[in-house]
C-alpha cells in the first residue's frame, strides 16, 4: 500500500489541552518522614498533552493543524503556547481564561517506572467556551477534517453543535470520546473508543460475535458512519454498516501506551484529509500506533517512521 502525501492536509482539532510535565531521576533511599521513595530529579521535560498531543502528531506527520482550546492565564498556558509554536505546523488558538489553571499532569519517573502522577485542573468558564465556538465556525471552512478530542475536562461543552455544523459543511468529524454517555457524539463520522471505554458504554462481551453485535448497535444508535474500537494487544476493529475490518497488532516491544490513542486519531484524520479511504486510514493508523508505543511518554510519529515500519513488516 502506498502512503499518500500529507503536506496539503489541513486538520482542525478542538478539545481539552494539557501540559505533560515529567520529572526524571533516581531513587536511592526511602524518606525518613514517611515510607515513600525519595526521587532525586536530574531532568525535567515538558510536552503538549491531550488535544495538543493530537495536534503535535498531525504536524509530525507533515500535515497542517489548527488547534482550538482553552488554557489558564498562567505560566503553564504560556509554556503550552510556546511548545506548540516551536513545533511548527500547528496554529494554536488558545483562549485564555483567567478563572482557571491550565491542566497540568505531572509525572515523577525513576528508571522508566512512573512513581506518581499529580493532576491540576479546573473546568473553563462559559464565556471563554462561547468565544472558542465562534472561532470554530470561522475555522471550519478551511479544514479538510475535524477532530474533537474529548478528555472530559469541560472544553467541549458545545460538541453536539460542532458536530452538526461540521457535518452540514461536508467535513468528516472524528471523535475521541470520554465518559459513559455517547449521545452527545451522535452524527459524527467516526468514534475511536479504546477497549475499556467501549466496555463502559456497551457492557462486557464474551465472544467476538457479541462484541460485533454491541458495536454495530452503538454505531447504528449514534448514526455514525463508522466505529473504531482500539483493543491494545488485540489490534483494532472498524465497524461499518457494510462490513467489519479487524487489524491485528504488529508484534513488537511495548514501552509506553500513553498517548497512543492521540496518534491513532491524528493519523486517521491526516490519511482521510489526504484522500485515503477509511480502510487504508485504519491500516496506517494501526502501524503508527505500533511505532509510538515503543517510545516513552506522550510521543509522536513521523511519516518517515511509518514508511520504515512498512518496509520492515513487508
Amino acid at each position: 500500500m502506498k502512503l499518500p502525501s500529507f503536506e496539503k492536509a489541513k486538520v482542525l482539532v478542538v478539545g481539552d489541552v494539557m501540559l505533560d510535565r515529567y520529572w526524571f531521576g533516581d531513587v536511592t533511599r526511602i524518606s525518613p518522614e514517611a515510607p515513600v521513595p525519595v526521587l532525586k530529579v536530574s531532568k525535567v521535560e515538558e510536552r503538549p498533552g491531550g488535544a495538543a498531543n493530537v495536534a503535535r502528531n498531525i504536524a509530525s506527520l507533515g500535515a497542517h493543524c489548527t488547534l482550538l482550546s482553552v488554557v489558564g492565564a498562567d505560566e503553564a498556558g504560556d509554556c503550552l503556547q510556546r511548545l506548540l509554536t516551536e513545533q511548527g505546523g500547528v496554529t494554536a488558538m488558545l483562549h485564555r481564561d483567567e478563572s482557571i489553571s491550565t491542566i497540568v499532569k505531572l509525572r515523577a519517573i525513576a528508571r522508566h517506572q512512573q512513581l506518581l502522577r499529580i493532576d491540576f485542573e479546573t473546568p473553563p468558564s462559559h464565556e471563554v467556551l462561547n468565544a472558542k465556538l465562534a472561532d470554530f465556525h470561522t475555522q471550519l471552512p478551511l479544514a479538510d477534517v475535524v477532530i474533537l478530542s474529548d478528555y472530559g475536562k469541560g472544553g467541549l461543552a458545545h460538541i453536539a453543535e460542532m458536530i452538526k455544523a461540521a457535518r452540514a459543511a461536508g467535513k468528516p468529524v472524528l471523535v475521541d470520546p470520554k465518559g459513559d454517555d455517547y449521545a452527545r457524539y451522535q452524527g459524527a463520522t467516526l468514534l475511536t473508543p479504546n477497549r475499556s471505554e467501549f466496555r463502559d458504554v456497551a457492557g462486557s462481551w464474551k465472544s467476538e460475535a457479541e462484541l460485533n453485535t454491541k458495536a454495530q448497535k452503538l454505531r447504528s444508535e449514534l448514526k455514525l458512519e463508522a466505529l473504531l474500537v482500539t483493543r491494545s494487544e488485540e489490534g483494532m476493529s472498524l465497524f461499518r454498516e457494510q462490513d467489519i475490518l479487524h487489524e491485528p497488532t504488529q508484534a513488537r516491544e511495548v514501552f509506553d501506551v500513553s498517548g497512543a490513542g492521540d496518534t491513532v486519531i491524528a493519523t486517521l484524520a491526516v490519511m482521510l484529509a489526504s484522500g485515503a479511504d477509511m480502510t487504508e486510514a485504519v491500516r496506517i493508523a494501526n502501524r503508527a500506533a505500533g511505532v509510538v508505543v515503543g517510545k516513552l511518554g506522550t510521543a509522536v510519529v513521523s511519516r518517515e517512521e511509518i514508511l520504515q515500519d512498512m518496509k520492515k513488516q513487508d
